[in-house]
């Protein structure tokens, strides 16, 4: 064991000078890295080189030095976050980059290289200690990463020896959880498309989801559409905050205080975004800073003029394509009890049922255009 700073050209080179011809260098397994969170914009000169160091510089080195040497193995550790899953962590993920591509070139090359993009390690130190809960819940919701024992880690570090790939990805998938996830927030991460096929599913989900919460608001008092989608808004930000429900949301918490970064803020940004069919900008837990305040502004959006949700109605077309309907169309729809509820006026005259095909459609032709629309949403 020998101590050695290996992004330091000058301290690697005497290392492997340090080796016997005796007992000669046949392989390189490196394993440094440092995780530094952050998304590209907040990234700096002196956070890149820092993350950099011990893993670009250090792999160009050995790969320089170790070029007329016989090696047997030349192998990297990556992470997954190269591959798929690397937002927030801009720095770290490009350092893995590089890695997977430098042993592609070596490999092409007629060297041996070997990548391995690892995924989430059971570790109580090194890098995985470090961690954090809500990346770990981030990237098995989204990812389907599950934790590997250090023994099911060392298993695949065998089997991934014998591969003539310049790339591989050991990691432990839950595809239900990805499933899961692409159905209630929309997408999957790109690499596991083959995997989880949920694209058409997901756009006709999105699609009932808009018009499933336009439902749920029509008719409701402001009050109760503004408590709804106060609701949402705790329950979406749960989700990916990881808690296991809104309760763990107070609705007049800044989400700063709740532990939102700028790669939650957008990954909730997304959801509400499928969630309500709207546009919203990446910036909206800043903008509207607790799930209150951003209640109130998609309830504006939603419905700018702050009376009952519903679709622009034509009038005099919804009424005549009403008033060409047969009793029979509004039996089978099972709407004939709210339409003889809708004009019964209590006078004693007869109601809908029982009245001719004729007077039935003026009965229908008459009724207020917001009761149509009500009972058109279903809405009795």
């Amino acid at each position: 064991v020998v101590a050695c700073d290996v992004s330091d050209r000058d301290q690697a080179q005497a290392l492997l000078a340090s080796i016997s011809d005796e007992h000669p260098l046949r392989g390189v397994v490196h394993t440094a890295g440092v995780l530094d969170a952050g998304v590209i914009g907040a990234l700096t000169p002196e956070r890149l080189a820092r993350v950099f160091a011990p893993k670009v510089d250090a792999v160009r080195h050995l790969d320089e030095l170790t070029r007329g040497l016989r090696l047997d193995a030349f192998v990297v550790y990556s992470s997954v976050s190269s591959v798929f899953m690397g937002a927030g962590s801009g720095s770290y993920a490009a350092a893995n980059a590089f890695l997977d591509g430098l042993m592609a070139t070596r490999r092409a090359a007629g060297l041996p290289g070997l990548s391995l993009a690892w995924g989430l390690w059971e570790q109580t130190s090194g890098m995985a200690a470090n961690t954090d809960d809500l990346t770990r819940t981030r990237m098995s919701r989204r990812g389907g990463l599950q934790i590997m024992t250090l023994a099911e880690g060392m298993e695949l570090f065998d089997a991934a020896l014998g591969s003539d790939q310049s790339l591989l990805v050991p990691a432990k998938l839950d595809l239900r959880a990805v499933r899961a996830d692409a159905t209630a927030s929309g997408g999957v991460p790109h690499m596991l498309r083959g995997l989880v096929r949920a694209g058409r599913q997901q756009a006709r989900t999105g699609s009932a989801r808009d018009g499933e919460l336009m439902r749920r608001l029509a008719g409701l008092p402001a009050a109760e559409q503004e408590k709804t989608l106060v609701d949402l808004v705790r329950t979406q930000a749960a989700v990916v905050l990881g808690h296991a429900g809104p309760d763990g949301v107070r609705p007049d918490t800044a989400f700063k205080d709740t532990g939102f970064d700028s790669l939650t803020a957008v990954e909730l940004r997304n959801r509400l975004r499928e969630a309500t069919g709207l546009k919203l900008p990446a910036t909206l837990v800043f903008d509207y800073p607790n799930p209150q305040t951003l209640a109130r502004h998609l309830h504006t959006e939603l419905l700018p003029d702050g009376g009952a949700a519903g679709a622009d109605v034509d009038e005099a077309r919804l009424r005549r394509a009403l008033a060409s309907l047969p009793l029979d169309r509004f039996r089978a729809a099972g709407l004939m009890d709210a339409l003889v509820r809708l004009v019964d006026l209590g006078d004693g005259e007869p109601a809908i049922g029982a009245l001719d095909d004729a007077d039935d459609e003026t009965a229908i032709a008459d009724l207020n255009v917001d009761d149509l629309v009500q009972l058109a949403l279903g809405d009795n």
